[in-house]
């Protein structure tokens, strides 16, 4: 603890988890004076040269009076941060302000001199790197905006440390000393640093768990059955290529071999390192086997275990201990409550699950939060079943359970670029982290595709994350506009899932279809133009159709440069000419090759055989129904696929082509639709557009006006003249409208405003509701305004309750709505929609993530279903969008710029051929929530 004469108390904000460079973790904190062994401890285990280097001479020790030094801080002007392991320093950084002298000083000097010393054992790892950024960013906190760092030439790691981290920087080389100084402000390029260092530490992280070199499975028992001793089995059975030990406690001191399998009573007896351990054992028996891993230097743990947040508040801090505790060794965990992980690379073989038998290796990565979506996934994949026909295969999986610490965000980190996985497929039951799912969703999904099914579920029980307050259907909005194919059940995952891993993208919508049914192909003919795509007439081959028949039709329509994608329906056929499934499937398959840019569909009725031939492996083993003759229907029984083991592997090139079979021409052409959006969006990723800049935006004069606001309360809703300033120094202006509590004040403000003029009841019950009769336009002069004025009293009562106003009449037009709002984790959003009880009512309303480009803006006003009013619908003269995007670009600009602005709703704008009139505005101010995507690295906090 801090002694009285120290100027702040303890900041246990400044505490975090870190994942470093190797993906092990480590906990930064501020150091105390109640550190002095650990300091000096670890002072003993750093090499004479890093001394030297920190020193720059001899320093084998540290005086009493460095341990004071360094220990006694007023976490204002000195700071120290320590990175610990197990309790133990493995690295320190502190900060003293200095003037411009170079003297130590108090604020207001802004300067500080930093140094860094990291235990040799540690090197490497990022330690000081992860540092750099939290003692920045306490820096900044405490009104230190420049850091000065003396650094010997030898010193290379250092000096690359500080050059690395993106910051604006000065370097000087005098008395044999590198000076480096550089602003602590964030750059673009120190972000983009910052967030590579992070996918590259969590992608290492998850590799670590999901590529381990060897596993030891805690609780498995010496009977069959159970939790434990299911999992060491599943493991073994899948011919894992590393090395697996089995370990119980209760294991007899004799017992020497389990199953086929080394059997210890302890990790701590293992000779040699474990990777990772997976823990299966009452729930209170879990805090001792994290020690004894801990101890043992194990890299990361699956906790199958029960019995924590899913059992209520006492199981809620049970599995926040349990994360503490695992984090303080360096460990990151899957679960508790986890179903477990699959790799299924020829490398690793890992099944460290409770599925009974390992899938098919395949290109799909896979994430479920529940242990029985996980168990419906992989069936369906596995089994062809459920209706999906076909076989795709799985890269990686993970079903993270309560997920305490490792989440989605970290499997999308991983996934991002394992040259595996060229599809990512997850089940979200919620989404902790929006802000920096739709930061990684976005980046990912330009490079592979992420398909997702979200749940409307709260965060996961125990999680101390913000929660969002925007509508699951906004979140869904977002999630699109960052690149992810948005499903709705486990179906059309798996149905988009297996067209994207076997099929390129389609180059555009014109479809075309052909078969052997008219009515089957004029089903998916109506399906296609229900999902907004453009099909051609289907080709009608007949009943009578061969295989070389529909391998012409294929080939010709591939050909054709009228069509981006093709959907062939077939039906079972009659007739000693009709093909079997096999020969049929071949011709199909050979002409998708031949032709390989285009997707290709199969849309069929009751061909198990069919399917599966379509999609068989390229391999030499026998195909499942590979001996039924041609021509032959296959029975029931003969359509389904072999449950007990799984397919060889196949290579990549083999399995791009294999043609997706669906059930149903809705499914089919469902997932068409999804994959057509998706290449689109990736074809406008490409070129994201820009923010422009505006000369006569004030956003010195707008930050001085919002903090004289600011300083009057915490959060406020501004009058109308100040919202009409705010607005106005970002070019947005506001007609005013001018109270009237009596006629004759309705009578002087039209006179000042000039005829014709418009009547509004302004009461909060009539406020935007022009249905209710609250609203009188085009009054020419004075007797009709007295005229409608006397109405609206009559009608709605005393002026004191109507709140009446007199507002020029605007260009006729098309009335809006703008909004923007800052959500606490999703960030500042854009949303815009039509007036009107319609649009209210079908919530036809888009929205886009702050800062808008050009193009977004563009793509918001076309996004929302009741846009053809807006560009000219039945003949109607089209209005002018090209300021209304404009406007949009200027209220993300000023969300953007000043995040104390947390709302802003203009209703209606009214949008007229030429130019639009902003009729009513409100701005609401508040401290603005923490970023914590500006922030320094950390893992979340529960």
């Amino acid at each position: 603890m801090q002694t009285a004469s120290d100027r702040h108390e303890y900041p246990a904000h400044w505490e975090a988890d870190v994942v470093l460079r190797d993906g092990g973790t480590a906990r930064i904190r501020p150091i105390t004076v109640d550190d002095a062994d650990r300091l000096v401890s670890f002072y003993e285990q750093v090499s004479d040269e890093s001394k030297y280097y920190r020193f720059f001479a001899p320093y084998p020790r540290l005086s009493a009076k460095d341990v004071h030094r360094f220990t006694h801080h007023d976490f204002v002007d000195r700071v120290g941060l320590a990175a610990t392991v197990g309790g133990e320093f493995i690295a320190t950084v502190r900060y003293d302000r200095i003037g411009a002298d170079g003297t130590p000083a108090s604020a207001p000097a802004d300067e500080a001199e930093v140094a860094f010393l990291v235990q040799d054992a540690h090197q490497g790892r990022g330690v000081a790197s992860a540092l750099l950024e939290h003692i920045a960013a306490v820096a900044r906190e405490r009104g230190i905006r420049r850091f000065a760092a003396e650094v010997l030439p030898a010193n290379t790691k250092m000096i690359k440390v500080f050059t690395d981290a993106g910051y604006t920087q000065k370097r000087h080389f005098e008395d044999g000393v590198v000076r480096l100084e550089f602003d602590l402000e964030p750059t673009d390029r120190s972000l983009a640093v910052q967030r590579a260092r992070e996918q590259r530490a969590e992608g290492r992280s998850v590799r670590r768990l999901l590529a381990p070199g060897s596993v030891a499975v805690i609780g498995a028992g010496r009977a069959p059955g159970g939790v434990g001793r299911s999992v060491l089995d599943n493991i073994r059975d899948a011919g894992y290529a590393g090395r697996l030990y089995a370990v119980n406690g209760a294991f007899p001191e004799d017992l020497k071999e389990l199953a086929g399998v080394p059997a210890h009573r302890s990790v701590r007896d293992i000779d040699g390192p474990v990777d990772l351990a997976v823990v299966a054992v009452p729930a209170d028996h879990v805090p001792q086997v994290v020690t004894e891993c801990g101890e043992h230097g194990v890299q990361g743990l699956v906790v199958i275990s029960a019995g924590y947040a899913e059992s209520g508040p006492e199981g809620r801090e049970r599995q926040r201990e349990l994360v503490r505790h695992a984090r303080t060794y360096g460990m990151r965990i899957i679960g508790p409550n986890a179903f477990g992980v699959i790799n299924t690379s020829e490398q690793v073989r890992l099944n460290a699950s409770l599925a009974p038998q390992m899938p098919r290796p395949g290109r799909i990565g896979l994430f479920a939060q529940s242990g029985a979506i996980a168990i419906a996934l992989l069936s369906r994949l596995h089994r062809r079943g459920g209706g999906v026909t076909g076989v795709t295969g799985v890269s990686t999986f993970v079903s993270s359970g309560n997920r305490a610490d490792v989440s989605g965000n970290d499997l999308i980190q991983y996934w991002y670029d394992d040259p595996d996985t060229d599809v990512v497929l997850m089940y979200l039951e919620s989404i902790g982290n929006p802000r920096k799912f739709t930061r990684l969703a976005r980046r990912t999904a330009a490079a592979k595709p992420l398909v997702v099914v979200q749940g409307a579920g709260s965060a996961p029980q125990g999680h101390a994350v913000r929660a969002t307050r925007l509508p699951h259907a906004t979140v869904s909005a977002l999630l699109r506009q960052a690149g992810v194919i948005r499903v709705d059940t486990i179906t059309e995952l798996v149905d988009a899932g297996l067209l994207l891993a076997r099929q390129p993208l389609p180059a555009g919508p014109r479809v075309a279809i052909l078969g052997n049914s008219e009515s089957l192909g004029l089903l998916t003919y109506d399906a296609c133009l229900a999902e907004g795509l453009r099909p051609q007439r289907p080709l009608d081959l007949t009943t009578e159709a061969s295989a070389a028949d529909f391998h012409t039709a294929l080939l010709h329509a591939l050909e054709d440069d009228s069509c981006d994608t093709v959907v062939v329906t077939a039906i079972p056929a009659i007739g000693e000419a009709s093909p079997g499934d096999a020969e049929l499937a071949e011709a199909l398959r050979s002409a998708a090759q031949a032709v390989p840019g285009k997707p290709v569909l199969v849309v069929h009725v009751e061909l198990g055989g069919l399917a599966q031939a379509l999609s068989a492996a390229a391999s030499t083993a026998p195909q499942t129904g590979s001996s039924t003759p041609s021509g032959a229907r296959l029975r029931p029984s003969q359509m389904l696929p072999p449950t007990t083991q799984a397919a060889p592997a196949t290579s990549a090139p083999a399995e791009s082509r294999l043609i997706p079979a669906y059930p149903a021409a809705e499914r089919a052409v469902r997932a068409l639709a999804e994959a057509v959006n998706y290449a689109q969006w990736r074809r406008d990723a490409a070129e994201p557009g820009r923010v422009p800049e505006y000369e006569d935006i004030d956003e010195k004069g707008a930050a001085e006006q919002i903090d004289g606001m600011l300083a009057r309360g915490q959060g406020l809703t501004l009058g109308t003249e100040e919202t009409h300033q705010l607005l106005g120094r970002y070019g947005i202006d506001v007609r005013r409208a001018v109270p009237a509590f009596t006629p004759q004040d309705a009578v002087r403000a039209a006179d000042a405003i000039g005829y014709p003029v418009a009547l509004k009841a302004t009461a909060p019950h009539l406020r935007h509701r022009a249905d209710l009769g609250g609203v009188r336009l085009d009054l020419a002069d004075e007797e009709q305004l007295r005229r409608a004025y006397t109405e609206l009293t009559e009608l709605f009562g005393e002026p004191a309750e109507l709140r009446p106003v007199v507002q020029a009449m605007a260009p006729r037009g098309v009335d809006t709505i703008v909004r923007a709002v800052i959500d606490p984790a999703a960030g500042a959003v854009v949303s815009f929609g039509l007036a009107g009880p319609a649009s209210q009512l079908l919530g036809d309303m888009a929205h886009r993530l702050v800062p808008v480009t050009d193009r977004e803006a563009a793509s918001l006003v076309r996004s929302i279903r009741t846009a053809p009013l807006l560009f000219g619908w039945r003949g109607s003269t089209p209005v002018d969008t090209p300021a209304l995007e404009e406007l949009l670009l200027r209220v993300s600009r000023l969300v953007d710029d000043h995040p104390e602005v947390v709302a802003v709703t203009l209703e209606p704008v009214v949008v007229a051929p030429r130019g639009l009139s902003v009729l009513g505005a409100s701005v609401r101010l508040a401290p603005p929530p923490a970023r914590d995507d500006l922030g320094p690295r950390t893992l979340p906090v529960y």
